[in-house]
């Protein structure tokens, strides 16, 4: 983990990090793939959990009036059960299957949005049912490889929260996640000195990505806001499915 290669990718992944807690939810799942160009994956999921739990700190900041308390309430149920089955089938699920299958939903899910109609089906209420399933999928896919988007946007974005909502809502939610993944992360060994170094170093452009995402949230309309999550959720499904397919 060293040279000006690993480096520029580390700093563009920090940054990737600190955008999606400002309020950009899919520009966290080119983290680990893009730092997967220079490390394993295994390695780049834990060198970035610090990154991620740091930069957690100022989105929750940022956000901490613009939330749905009844959606995270559903959430920390879902995520819980999601790390936990993670944490229980680390050494034995293939990291490569897991990126294939999250790749096909989110890209299903992407594309079906950009084809529908605008306006043409009402907002969906949220249950109980059906948040508990797709954030325990969405728990388990952060576990394994911080991929948590795509099922946790499927579920959100047929409520057609409001723009701030959407991205506080999102924040609060994997900042949980990222908090309940310490302990079991300790215990499979990814937070060994190297990589506290490392994740030390890529703590201010992380910072420098929470308040560019931030602002860029605020300020842009919500039809182009919700344009790019949308656009960001299937290509980042397509490299998904490439990556593991490949692998």
């Amino acid at each position: 983990m060293d040279g000006t290669y690993f480096w520029t990718l580390a700093v563009i992944a920090a940054v990737c990090t600190g955008l999606s807690k400002g309020g950009l939810p899919a520009m966290s799942m080119l983290s680990v793939p893009v730092l997967s160009l220079a490390i394993s994956p295994v390695t780049a999921a834990g060198l970035l959990l610090p990154v991620y739990l740091f930069s957690d700190i100022f989105g929750v900041l940022a956000y901490r009036h613009e939330f749905r308390r009844d959606l995270l309430k559903i959430t920390a149920v879902g995520m819980l059960i999601g790390g936990a089955i993670g944490w229980a089938t680390a050494t034995v699920v293939s990291e490569n299957l897991v990126r294939v299958l999250i790749g096909v939903i989110g890209a299903t899910f992407a594309v079906n949005l950009l084809l529908r109609p605008t306006g043409a089906v009402a907002p969906r209420p949220a249950t109980w049912g059906r948040g508990v399933f797709w954030t325990t999928i969405a728990g388990f896919t952060s576990f394994v490889s911080h991929a948590g988007a795509p099922p946790w946007q499927i579920w959100l974005m047929p409520m057609k929260l409001t723009k701030m909502a959407f991205a506080g809502t999102t924040t609060m939610a994997f900042a949980m996640m990222n908090v309940s993944k310490i302990v079991p992360y300790y215990y499979l060994g990814q937070f060994d000195p190297q990589n506290l170094r490392v994740a030390g170093m890529l703590l201010i452009p992380a910072v420098v990505g929470v308040y560019i995402g931030y602002r860029l949230t605020r300020l842009l309309p919500d039809r182009v806001f919700f344009g790019f999550v949308t656009w960001a959720l299937l290509g980042v499904s397509i490299k998904l499915i490439w990556d593991g397919a490949l692998a």
